[in-house]
């Protein structure tokens, strides 16, 4: 395909994809679920699961290899921009009081579904051609254990935002364990690839890298005021300027160590000023990028997600398996840390299921994954499977516990009143 060729089917590719997401988002909606969902369906609807199997040549003619690339740099704008977003709407000091909770539960959040998936995986490779035969086995079963231990971190800050729950203590302890979780998790991504590349160099490099993003960070942190009055100084549009600039910097960087580029954004978003200048920055980035450009991603998603591979009474049982293990090791796992700890029920309960949403972050992990050859078509349709069904429970799975918080409960019964009632009587009587 010609440069001049690539242009307008990009254009017709876009269209298609917006107006997609846009039908899918409002039939979902009426489900309770936010529009990031509708989009993560319309990727997949588009795709070879639907679009592929009932009009191939319609799904060829729309996105032919050529323009895959473009779909996916363009993408990586609307993630960039959306992580960026994410990082700046989230606020360390509501995070300080429910630091030591919050430790607990990642823990809990990490270790757990990262023994289970690999476990798993281990356990089926074997028996079922899910693992890729050119890949070391053990990396691919840790890959598997990796993925099933992501949170959706800007999910669940999209769900506490749009809820008005920011200041509510499950809100708060999700918002720092999910932060941490996602931060572990792409440390030990970076050390499963370097692992496929029988080299430490790679891991190496991912650790260096991310002390070196800690200095920066820190030293952005300690300018903030100064920074912040700059960006007062400036014209909207030279402010604007500057933070894409600063953003796509930080991208850049994080990608080249091995931490890619949602890390470094989101990382930036958490440390970057606040003012009224980088308010109105933000504002001006986050329609386009949520509207426009992660669309396109959640699309180069769908274009690897062929549900048509997982044909069979095993693997459509395999497939089972990891939306259990996945439900049961981070749902499970979070909620039994929160009552360790001694939050209430209904804090605990929340918080699982708010960790147990996997979305946006475990998509770009398994994309990393297929890319470079640790997972199979087979696994990477699974997991799609995986991000989907834990996705979609979070909104009902919240309104089911608090329907349940609102349901009057019958009184039990009370023996004491009786009791108390006989005192006075007994007491006249005497002995």
């Amino acid at each position: 395909m010609s440069t001049t060729e690539l242009g307008p089917a990009f254009f017709l590719a876009v269209v298609v994809i917006l107006v997609t997401c846009r039908i899918t988002a409002f039939a979902l909606r009426g489900l309770g679920q936010p529009p990031v969902v509708g989009e993560m369906v319309a990727g997949v609807l588009l795709g070879p699961s639907l679009l592929g199997l009932v009009a191939p040549g319609v799904e060829e003619e729309l996105f032919p290899d050529a323009l895959r690339p473009v779909l996916f740099v363009a993408g990586q704008i609307g993630l960039v921009v959306f992580m960026f977003q994410a990082g700046y709407e989230l606020r360390a000091d509501r995070l300080r009081p429910v630091a030591r909770a919050a430790g607990v539960i990642s823990a809990a959040g990490m270790v757990v579904p990262l023994a289970l998936g690999s476990g798993l995986a281990w356990a089926v490779h074997r028996s079922v051609d899910v693992l890729p035969g050119d890949a070391p086995v053990p990396v691919s079963c840790l890959f598997v254990g990796v993925a099933l231990a992501i949170t959706a971190f800007p999910m669940l800050a999209r769900i506490i935002t749009e809820r008005g729950l920011t200041g509510s203590r499950f809100g708060s302890i999700s918002l720092a364990a999910g932060a941490v979780d996602d931060a572990v998790a792409w440390v030990l991504l970076a050390g499963v690839l370097s692992l496929s590349q029988g080299s430490a160099g790679p891991f190496a490099k991912a650790v260096a890298g991310t002390l070196g993003l800690f200095l920066m960070l820190a030293l952005v942190l300690r300018a903030r005021e100064p920074v912040a009055r700059r960006l007062e100084r400036l014209a909207p549009e030279r402010a604007l300027l500057l933070v894409v600039l600063t953003l796509f910097l930080a991208a850049w960087y994080t990608d080249t160590i091995g931490l890619y580029a949602v890390f470094g954004a989101f990382s930036l978003g958490v440390v970057f000023p606040r003012c009224a200048a980088a308010d109105r920055a933000v504002g001006s980035l986050a329609p386009a990028g949520q509207i426009v450009f992660l669309p396109l991603f959640f699309t180069y998603s769908g274009l690897n997600t062929d549900f048509g591979l997982l044909t069979g009474p095993a693997l459509l049982l395999v497939t089972a398996a990891c939306v259990a293990a996945a439900v049961l090791g981070k749902f499970g796992a979070c909620w039994l840390a929160a009552r360790a700890v001694g939050e209430e029920r209904g804090v605990a309960l929340r918080v699982g299921t708010l960790m147990n949403a996997r979305g946006l972050m475990q998509l770009i992990a398994i994309n990393v994954g297929l890319s470079a050859g640790i997972v199979t078509q087979r696994m990477f349709s699974m997991l799609v499977v995986v991000a989907l069904v834990t996705t979609l429970m979070a909104t009902p799975v919240l309104s089911l516990w608090d329907r349940r918080d609102r349901t009057p409960r019958p009184p039990a019964a009370d023996t004491r009143e009786p009791l108390q009632e006989l005192a006075p009587k007994a007491a006249e009587t005497g002995p």
